[in-house]
Protein backbone atom coordinates (compact mmCIF):
# COMPACT_ATOMS: atom_id res chain seq x y z
CA UNK A 1 0.00 0.00 0.00
CA UNK A 2 1.43 3.58 -1.20
CA UNK A 3 0.47 6.75 0.50
CA UNK A 4 -1.93 8.76 -0.85
CA UNK A 5 -0.18 11.88 -1.89
CA UNK A 6 -2.12 14.97 -0.48
CA UNK A 7 -3.64 13.47 2.92
CA UNK A 8 -7.21 14.67 3.42
CA UNK A 9 -8.94 17.70 5.04
CA UNK A 10 -9.25 17.08 8.68
CA UNK A 11 -11.63 16.48 10.65
CA UNK A 12 -12.30 12.97 8.69
CA UNK A 13 -14.51 9.59 10.21
CA UNK A 14 -13.56 6.27 8.28
CA UNK A 15 -16.56 3.86 9.11
CA UNK A 16 -17.40 0.99 6.87
CA UNK A 17 -20.99 2.86 5.88
CA UNK A 18 -21.95 -0.29 3.61
CA UNK A 19 -21.69 -2.88 6.20
CA UNK A 20 -23.31 -0.18 8.68
CA UNK A 21 -26.59 -0.07 6.18
CA UNK A 22 -26.83 -3.81 5.81
CA UNK A 23 -26.63 -4.31 9.52
CA UNK A 24 -29.01 -1.29 10.51
CA UNK A 25 -31.22 -2.55 7.83
CA UNK A 26 -31.43 -5.67 8.78
CA UNK A 27 -31.36 -5.11 12.37
CA UNK A 28 -34.72 -2.67 11.13
CA UNK A 29 -36.23 -5.07 9.36
CA UNK A 30 -35.77 -7.98 12.07
CA UNK A 31 -37.50 -5.84 14.74
CA UNK A 32 -40.51 -5.09 11.79
CA UNK A 33 -40.95 -8.73 11.18
CA UNK A 34 -41.00 -9.60 14.96
CA UNK A 35 -43.34 -7.39 15.75
CA UNK A 36 -45.82 -7.91 12.66
CA UNK A 37 -45.81 -11.55 13.74
CA UNK A 38 -46.66 -11.20 17.55
CA UNK A 39 -49.41 -8.40 16.24
CA UNK A 40 -50.84 -11.28 13.62
CA UNK A 41 -51.12 -14.51 15.84
CA UNK A 42 -54.06 -13.70 17.60
CA UNK A 43 -53.43 -16.91 19.90
CA UNK A 44 -50.81 -15.13 21.89
CA UNK A 45 -50.99 -13.83 25.25
CA UNK A 46 -49.56 -9.94 25.92
CA UNK A 47 -46.81 -11.37 27.57
CA UNK A 48 -45.89 -13.69 24.53
CA UNK A 49 -46.39 -11.04 22.25
CA UNK A 50 -44.15 -8.96 24.06
CA UNK A 51 -41.16 -11.49 23.98
CA UNK A 52 -41.69 -11.67 19.97
CA UNK A 53 -40.83 -7.23 20.36
CA UNK A 54 -38.03 -7.39 22.60
CA UNK A 55 -36.48 -10.45 21.00
CA UNK A 56 -36.37 -8.32 18.15
CA UNK A 57 -34.96 -4.91 19.81
CA UNK A 58 -32.35 -7.62 21.21
CA UNK A 59 -31.26 -8.51 17.93
CA UNK A 60 -31.36 -5.23 16.45
CA UNK A 61 -29.18 -3.80 19.16
CA UNK A 62 -26.41 -6.31 18.95
CA UNK A 63 -26.42 -5.64 15.19
CA UNK A 64 -26.13 -1.88 16.56
CA UNK A 65 -23.35 -2.75 18.67
CA UNK A 66 -21.55 -4.23 15.19
CA UNK A 67 -22.35 -1.21 13.38
CA UNK A 68 -20.29 1.01 15.62
CA UNK A 69 -17.06 0.96 14.56
CA UNK A 70 -15.36 3.95 13.41
CA UNK A 71 -11.88 5.94 13.11
CA UNK A 72 -11.91 9.72 13.54
CA UNK A 73 -8.86 11.80 13.00
CA UNK A 74 -8.63 15.51 13.81
CA UNK A 75 -5.67 18.22 14.41
CA UNK A 76 -5.31 16.46 18.04
CA UNK A 77 -5.07 12.89 16.92
CA UNK A 78 -6.46 9.81 16.22
CA UNK A 79 -10.07 8.34 17.88
CA UNK A 80 -10.71 4.48 17.26
CA UNK A 81 -13.93 3.48 18.45
CA UNK A 82 -14.56 -0.23 18.38
CA UNK A 83 -17.00 -2.92 19.65
CA UNK A 84 -16.90 -2.14 23.05
CA UNK A 85 -13.95 0.08 23.53
CA UNK A 86 -12.93 3.58 22.29
CA UNK A 87 -9.30 4.96 22.67
CA UNK A 88 -8.55 8.52 21.70
CA UNK A 89 -4.37 8.74 20.42
CA UNK A 90 -2.20 11.60 19.70
CA UNK A 91 -0.45 11.77 16.40
CA UNK A 92 2.63 10.98 18.14
CA UNK A 93 1.35 7.64 19.53
CA UNK A 94 0.99 6.17 15.72
CA UNK A 95 3.88 5.26 14.77
CA UNK A 96 2.17 2.63 11.79
CA UNK A 97 -0.95 2.11 9.83
CA UNK A 98 -1.16 -1.44 8.92
CA UNK A 99 -3.71 -3.04 6.39
CA UNK A 100 -1.58 -6.32 5.28
CA UNK A 101 -3.00 -9.39 3.43
CA UNK A 102 -5.60 -11.09 5.46
CA UNK A 103 -6.21 -8.76 7.66
CA UNK A 104 -10.18 -8.23 8.24
CA UNK A 105 -8.83 -4.67 9.33
CA UNK A 106 -6.58 -2.00 10.08
CA UNK A 107 -4.39 -2.04 12.88
CA UNK A 108 -2.38 0.66 14.62
CA UNK A 109 1.49 -0.16 15.51
CA UNK A 110 1.54 2.79 18.47
CA UNK A 111 4.86 4.32 20.41
CA UNK A 112 4.14 1.64 23.58
CA UNK A 113 5.33 -1.29 21.83
CA UNK A 114 1.40 -2.22 21.17
CA UNK A 115 -0.69 -2.90 18.23
CA UNK A 116 -4.31 -1.14 18.11
CA UNK A 117 -6.94 -2.43 16.02
CA UNK A 118 -8.82 0.12 13.91
CA UNK A 119 -12.05 -1.62 13.45
CA UNK A 120 -14.02 1.25 11.60
CA UNK A 121 -11.69 0.02 8.32
CA UNK A 122 -12.40 -2.65 7.64
CA UNK A 123 -12.07 -5.02 4.27
CA UNK A 124 -15.61 -6.62 4.42
CA UNK A 125 -17.93 -6.00 2.13
CA UNK A 126 -16.10 -2.74 0.97
CA UNK A 127 -12.76 -3.55 0.14
CA UNK A 128 -11.35 -0.79 -2.08
CA UNK A 129 -13.50 1.93 -0.22
CA UNK A 130 -10.90 0.08 2.96
CA UNK A 131 -7.82 0.15 1.00
CA UNK A 132 -8.61 3.81 0.37
CA UNK A 133 -9.42 4.76 3.58
CA UNK A 134 -6.12 3.12 5.03
CA UNK A 135 -4.01 4.94 2.52
CA UNK A 136 -5.41 8.42 3.90
CA UNK A 137 -4.96 7.59 7.44
CA UNK A 138 -1.68 6.63 6.68
CA UNK A 139 -1.12 9.75 5.07
CA UNK A 140 -2.15 11.47 8.28
CA UNK A 141 0.03 9.37 10.21
CA UNK A 142 2.71 10.16 7.89
CA UNK A 143 1.88 14.22 7.88
CA UNK A 144 0.86 14.62 11.42
CA UNK A 145 2.89 12.35 13.41
CA UNK A 146 6.33 10.73 14.39
CA UNK A 147 5.93 7.66 11.64
CA UNK A 148 3.89 5.72 9.01
CA UNK A 149 5.64 3.12 6.92
CA UNK A 150 4.93 0.70 5.19
CA UNK A 151 4.04 -3.09 6.06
Amino acid sequence: MSAVAQPPALPVTFRPTVTRIVLLTTGAALVVALTTIALLLENLSPGEQLSFVVTGLLFFAGLALFSRPKVVADEAGVTVVNLISSRKLAWAEVLRVNLRPGDAWVHLDLADGTSLPAMGIQLGIAKTRAINDARALRALAEHHGMGGGTS
